[in-house]
């Protein structure tokens, strides 16, 4: 594994573990180049996903992409980094399973949507927000209407 700090293409692994929801292996790396210390997953991945875009454009799966939109979400909410990773694992699973190499986008936002509305209200309503292209506060509160999120206070409001 090449280094990510200084590019040195040996770099050797000082511990291995299972992830905390075991379906990744956690490495341990040193370079012996620069002593630079960083971590990598090895994840099982059963076939190679193409997403298809509204516009009919195709790019490969990207896991990391679908995890920093879930960190965009999720910010600054009450959520542990492990129920955050044992949902990443969760959504590409149900994608790998699914049969299909190519799937599209729509289909990856829906499975998304799903899991953050067990996980995190809040977090689920910012991800719809971009998601479905809310453009006014009447989009919010469509939405909040539809999904039976939106709570009354005491006086009734």
């Amino acid at each position: 594994m090449r280094c990510p700090f200084c590019g040195h293409d040996e770099t050797q692994v000082k511990d291995s573990r299972p992830s905390e929801d075991g379906a990744a292996i956690r490495r341990r790396r040193l370079c012996p180049q620069c002593e630079g210390r960083f971590t990598t997953f090895e994840r099982v991945q059963l076939r190679e996903l193409t997403i298809v875009k509204r516009s009919g454009r195709r790019s490969p799966f990207d896991r990391d992409k679908l995890a920093r939109s879930l960190m965009i979400a999720l910010r600054k909410r009450p959520v542990e980094p492990e129920r955050i990773e044992r949902m990443i694992s969760t959504i590409v699973r149900q994608l790998e399973s699914m049969g299909e190499t190519e799937i599209s986008s729509s289909a990856v936002g829906e499975l998304v949507m799903k899991q953050l509305k067990q996980l995190d209200d809040v977090a689920y309503v910012r991800y719809a927000s971009v998601y479905r292209d809310f453009r006014e506060t009447q989009d919010f509160a469509r939405f909040l209407g539809e999904e039976g999120l939106s709570e009354t206070t005491d006086d009734g409001r």
